[in-house]
Formats: structure tokens, sequence, C-alpha cells
């Protein structure tokens, strides 16, 4: 299946972004593809934009079991004491984690990170450990974190566009769920004490939600060293973009010039789906209880074109021996679906044995010679 950006026009298709901001970067979501990038491995400066490592981590843990939306967070001295952006949790304060995740993900509330970044691994410091062996899992070569929060402006807290793409991929891909947090324009939550209770606006720092029809995402950040940043994520004509834009000049262009690069990317973007659920051929197995394999895809096909590919000229090659020797476990690779455009290879997806085929015993083979022989009887 074929999904294309808008075209505006030949100018408009192949033409650079206008963009103020001295790092960006655009990739597409599912295959990773980088559409555009400009100085994108620079160590910047991320401010909230860290939120996003914390986001990555909460939900981790969410689906891993350890913790649940509707535990109960309580607020530390040190947590309320967090200035830049927060939402006055008072100490000893309590909310569920759900409303937490609000807080950071509308709001950018400091506050709220540091106090979920307690309840998770006992203090900030052995959460931010978390953060910094998450980064290096995912490769992210240019990033150390010293916060769970962006507020600090140390040297050795530090970013690049590239390296906040790719967590924003990983979140965005693996929780889709997020989003039903960063897509909440305004909502109210309640500040239970108790001397009272009072009523809490969240307001999102992502304008963008206002400003661009398919955004979803992702989080804002801003400090004095850090200027004004921004992971924007949208979903276009069944496409997902990401485009990070870091250290713009002020709050205004740092929007500007997301939407600038979105609509870059959509219009000389369009991507290839194959969700391979045509039937494959029975492998024939040699040595085994059985004769015969049944296979299957390892998942989808995709691929992302930024050239004016004619995509609908992709050839599906299916790669498999003649033969497979027992045993076989279930998952094995056997093979591979190998893609082409214009006689080059763009791609592959493995082809698995769906499952398992034991090596057969002398029991096995007097069976199959017996029932070999009542078949011809």
């Amino acid at each position: 299946m074929l999904h294309t950006g808008f075209m505006y026009g030949a100018m408009d298709v192949w033409a650079a972004p206008e963009v103020s901001a001295p790092s960006y970067i655009v990739m597409e979501a599912s295959t990773g593809q980088v559409i555009c990038e400009q100085d994108a491995d620079a160590r910047r400066s991320p401010a909230s934009i860290t939120k996003i490592m914390t986001l990555l981590i909460v939900f981790e843990h969410l689906k891993s079991g350890r913790i649940h939306l509707d535990d109960k967070v309580t607020t530390s001295a040190y947590a309320k004491s967090m200035g830049g952006s927060q939402v006055f949790l008072e100490e000893g304060e309590t909310q569920t984690l759900d409303t937490m995740i609000k807080c950071i993900a509308v709001a950018s509330g400091n506050d709220a990170s540091v106090a979920v970044a307690e309840y998770i691994a006992g203090s900030e410091g052995e959460f931010v450990k978390l953060m910094n062996e998450k980064a290096e899992a995912l490769g992210m070569q240019n990033t150390h974190f010293e916060d769970c929060c962006g507020l600090t402006d140390s040297d050795n807290h530090y970013s690049s566009a590239k390296d906040v793409a790719i967590m924003s991929r990983e979140l965005i891909t693996k929780y889709p769920e997020v989003f039903d947090y960063t897509k909440i324009w305004m909502e109210d939550i309640e500040h239970k004490t108790p001397m009272s209770t009072t009523t809490f606006t969240l307001s999102s720092t992502n304008k963008l939600l206002k400003q661009y029809e398919w955004a979803t995402g992702l989080k804002t950040g801003s400090t004095s060293k850090a200027l004004y940043c921004l992971s924007a994520t949208a979903d276009r004509d069944d496409m997902e973009l990401i485009a990070v834009v870091m250290a713009a000049p002020n709050n205004k262009t740092r929007f500007q010039d997301a939407i600038a690069l979105l609509n870059y990317g959509y219009s000389v973007s369009q991507m290839y789906r194959d969700e391979n659920k045509d039937a494959l051929p029975e492998q024939r197995v040699e040595g085994g209880i059985e004769d015969v394999l049944y296979l299957t895809y390892e998942g989808p096909f995709e691929y992302l074109d930024t050239k004016g590919s004619n995509l609908s000229e992709i050839q599906k090659e299916i790669s498999l021996p003649d033969v497979v020797k027992a045993p076989v476990a279930e998952g094995d690779a056997i093979g591979e679906a190998v893609y082409k455009l214009d006689g080059t290879r763009i791609g592959s997806v493995s082809i698995l044995a769906a499952k398992g085929v034991e090596k057969a015993g002398y029991k096995d083979y007097w069976k199959k010679v017996w029932v070999m022989y009542l078949m011809k009887r």
C-alpha cells in the first residue's frame, strides 16, 4: 500500500525548508529515516525536552507492571522546591501517577517530574542513572543527563537534535498511549492538602496543538541557555513525523520552524507499506517428525521514499532454501522477502518458522514407514 505526502508543486516539494533554528532534524517515526537535518549532532542544552526521556522511563515501568496509573505519588520537599515550570505541588501532596504524567506532559511540571522520579527510583539521582542507561542503549551518542526535568544549566547536561528525535521515536512508537496526554490542550486537576482543596488548570506548553492540524505532541523546552526547543510530532496521511528544533531564537519561531519542517517532510515523502498478509509456501523439512514447515513473516515491510520514485514498481521476491534440516524452533529465520525498486534492493523482511519441528528419532521413522504402508494398501 502506498501513502503519499501532499505535493504542493515542484518548487515547494524540493525546496529546503526555511528554518531559523541552528539545529534541526525531521525523522519518519516507523522507519527512523532522516528526511532532512542541519547540525543535528551538535550538543546543546535541551531544557524541558529532557522530559521526553523521563516519560519514556515512566512508560517502560508501566508496561513492566512495576508501577500503575492509579498509584499514589507523594511530593517531597525537594520536588516542591523545583523552580521554572511547575504545577505548584505542595510538600506531602498526593496525586495519582496518571495525574502526575499529565502535569509533566501538558504543563511541563518540574515538580511533578522530580516527584515521579523519586517514586520510581527512590531519588532523582538514581532515576537519572536510568535515563543515561537508556540513552546509551538507544545509541544516543551526544546525550548526557544530570536531572530529570532539564532545569539545570550544567554544561554536562546536553543532547542533540538527532538524539532527541531518537528518544522521541522510541517513546511514540513503543508507547503510543503517550498521545492521550500530549494531545491535551487544557485540563483541570485538584490540589488536595490537609488545609484545602483547590483547582488548578493545566495548560499545554505546546502551542502547535492549536497551530498545526495534524500535531500530536510532543514536548517543548526553554531556558536562557537552551533558548527555545521543541520536539514536534504529527500524524498526517497515516505517516508519523518527528521534527526537532533546538536553540530557536524565540518562542514563536520554534513553532514556525516546526511547521515548516513538518510541511517539508510531508511534501517530499511517500511511504510504501506491505502488511505481509499473503500466504507463504510450505517449507520442506528433512529429518523431522513432520515433513513440512509452516512459515510466517516477521512483520510488515515499510519503505520511505523522498526521491519521487514510482513505488508501484516495487517488487517482492520470496527467497527460501530447497529444504531445511530438523530440528527447527518456532521463530527460527528460514528465509526472507526481498524488496527491490528499479532492480536495487531496498530492504527485506525475515520469514520465520511459524512453529517448531522436532528431529525425528528411530520410532518416528518406523511410524512414517508404517503410515506409508497403510496408505498404499
